[in-house]
């Protein structure tokens, strides 16, 4: 039986919930979305606490500004790779580097218009991912986080092994960033990141679960990077 997958759209960014003999979270959303979480939890049926290990992607302020707090209510450890864990627990930040001229263009906005409003509370890493991936199954989910850099140095993906990928920033979906499913806006290493894209889609990945944006089919991404 595959893992069920609930989508929380948290104001600019989705987060995910994995369940299915345990309970796992991937990305925490912008700052001051617990209520809105907390709401779509409930819509779920599922309990804080039922939380075991939260999962951040990368350490952009858009997936882990309400990490904090999250972490308080559920009780849950965090995880992310040992390359960003400054960003939550030293609240290290630099801004995102654009992919062409709209990204560079969208970059440049977002430094100078949102990142003086956007405040994260800092919380301690608990696990430092520093592997090439890592299985779930001691979370009770039938699958693995696996390393895949490029969008930044230390980003990570989940791969059920029922073929769902929950990607973060891997591939955007959604507007601003793009019309439709692609390769994302903003990269700290293009050429890593279509690296990382090549060993993801030669896991049998059936479906793409990007953060900005729906769910998409892997055909896009083969094209993307062929």
């Amino acid at each position: 039986m595959s893992p069920a997958i609930h989508t929380l759209p948290l104001g600019v960014a989705n987060a995910f919930i994995l369940k299915d003999q345990g309970t796992v979270l991937v990305d925490c959303g912008p700052p001051k979305k617990v209520d809105a979480f907390i709401k779509q939890l409930s819509a779920a049926r599922i309990e804080p606490q039922d939380i075991r290990l939260i999962i951040i992607t990368h350490g952009h302020w858009d997936h882990i500004g309400s990490a904090a707090q999250i972490k308080q209510m559920t009780g849950a450890k965090i995880l992310m790779h040992q390359k960003e864990r400054k960003w939550l627990e030293d609240l290290y930040a630099a801004p995102p580097q654009g992919v062409g001229g709209w990204g560079r263009f969208l970059a440049k906005t977002m430094a100078a218009v949102m990142t003086p409003f956007i405040h994260v509370q800092s919380a301690r890493v608990d696990i430092g991912f520093d592997a090439d991936e890592l299985s779930l199954e001691p979370y009770g989910i039938a699958g693995r986080i696996v390393y895949t850099p490029g969008h930044t140095a230390g980003s990570i993906s989940v791969l059920l092994d029922s073929g769902e990928a929950v990607v973060g920033d891997m591939a955007m979906n959604s507007l601003p960033m793009r019309f439709s499913p692609g390769l994302p806006v903003f990269a700290e290493d293009l050429t890593q990141l279509i690296a990382s894209w090549r060993m993801l889609l030669s896991q049998d990945v059936q479906t793409i679960y990007p953060s900005h944006g729906g769910p998409f089919s892997p055909d896009v991404m083969r094209r993307a990077v062929s």
